[in-house]
């Protein structure tokens, strides 16, 4: 069928559907109505999965993170001190000898500065001690004009450190920070490098919250060594291990490794948390397959009653327009051909409907994103999808009508008042 023949029926669906402006748009509603959450549901599914992605990346397919339950108050404390040490180097050190498959391992110790200078009103920075290897198992970048700290600098204790993006700007502002100084407590650190900014808080499932651009990262022994948390009585001696296994090593069954020597150790006291992205990846994976599942199902019976409505309105055409299909009949016009004309209105009521509804899901996106503070991304893959189902949506409920309209007797329809 050539071009030829399908230009005048569209002509003409469109004339219909101008013609009746009014009734066109209200039965447009349900298709725009059920595109439109298509799309906005599938644009909130989307940013929840990149922002997860973005954080679970942070954090690293490949690592293993071990984090401490630090004790509130001293009767918690008494209680797990009956039974457990607490995170510690002995720890670190029996992790390091007995788990293969590790190309790097770090301990973590880290608080909250009581006094900083330059003072700053923003929130003050964390002050956390690693080792140098930290920058490689946390994929971290360092910008050009500084340096991460090195292991020399760390057996050594020396006063250096390495900021975050918002760390420096809210310390020493947007100048060049490398070779400046900051007080934390009563201790000066020399900046010898400031991080490339990085995705913000990783707050997921037994992480603490944790913004990177707002770190104050020093050597570890300078950490051990030079500072005092006044409610360090309170804490472990570190509170964290960060691993990160090699290419090929399975990283869900080392951590079972890790896990079974942590609670061998600490006599099964539930005072850690081991942690481990690819687990978490998986287990994201599945539980926003579920939810996009659903929510389509949801947007899907907007569609539906949408379907329903043009199926309704073009019954009635047909009604309305039974002498003008006795007449087309009788002038040589064929059953094939008035199945396409009723068709094709069908199918534009569901496309300029789909279109519109496109327009309306990618507002409401950005509405929802805004006033929940969600991200939502609109993926070209969700138009298609939303408005590849209206097209579906109008082409099936349109074929009974048009079929019935082609089953009329023309003499009949021609007589019909």
């Amino acid at each position: 069928m050539g071009i030829s023949h399908i230009l005048p029926e569209l002509k003409m669906g469109m004339a219909s559907l101008y013609a009746h402006k009014l009734r066109s748009l209200l039965t447009m509603l349900g298709m725009i109505f059920g595109v439109g959450a298509v799309v906005a549901m599938l644009s909130i599914t989307a940013g929840a999965q990149k922002e997860m992605m973005s954080f679970i990346d942070q954090l690293g397919v490949n690592n293993i993170i071990v984090e401490a339950h630090e004790a509130l108050d001293r009767n918690e404390l008494q209680t797990v001190r009956a039974v457990s040490p607490g995170l510690s180097f002995r720890d670190y050190r029996a992790i390091s000898e007995n788990v293969s498959g590790l190309v790097a391992i770090t301990p973590r110790k880290r608080f909250k500065p009581q006094k900083l200078l330059p003072k700053t009103t923003n929130e003050p920075p964390q002050l956390i001690g690693v080792l140098p290897n930290f920058v490689e198992i946390n994929s971290l970048k360092v910008n050009p004009d500084g340096r991460f700290f090195t292991e020399d600098e760390n057996k050594s204790s020396a006063p250096v450190c390495v900021l975050g993006e918002s760390a420096k700007v809210s310390l020493l502002g947007f100048d060049k920070a490398v070779g400046k100084y900051i007080k934390v407590n009563d201790t000066w650190l020399q900046v010898i490098g400031v991080l490339m900014p990085s995705a913000g808080d990783a707050d997921v499932e037994g992480v603490q919250a944790a913004n990177r651009n707002n770190m104050v990262i020093a050597p570890l022994n300078t950490v051990m060594r030079r500072f005092e948390d006044n409610t360090s009585y309170l804490k472990d001696e570190i509170d964290g291990i960060y691993m990160k296994v090699g290419p090929n090593v399975d990283s869900i069954e080392t951590s079972n490794v890790v896990k079974a020597i942590l609670t061998a150790t600490h006599k099964d006291a539930g005072d850690f948390t081991v942690v481990v992205p690819a687990g978490l990846l998986e287990e994201k994976k599945q539980t926003q397959l579920i939810f996009s599942i659903v929510m389509i199902c949801i947007a899907g019976i907007s569609l539906l009653v949408g379907g329903i409505g043009i199926m309704n309105i073009m019954l009635a055409t047909v009604l309305e327009r039974t002498r003008e299909i006795g007449i087309r009949r009788a002038i040589g016009a064929r059953q094939s051909d008035i199945v396409r004309q009723f068709l094709t209105e069908a199918v534009l009521i569901s496309i300029v409907g789909g279109l519109i509804g496109i327009a309306f899901g990618f507002t409401l996106s950005r509405i929802i994103g805004s006033a929940a503070g969600w991200s939502t991304v609109v993926t070209t893959g969700s138009i298609v999808v939303a408005f590849g189902v209206s097209v579906f949506i109008g082409l099936l409920f349109g074929i009974y009508p048009a079929v019935q309209a082609a089953k009329l007797d023309p003499i009949e329809a021609i007589r019909y008042e």
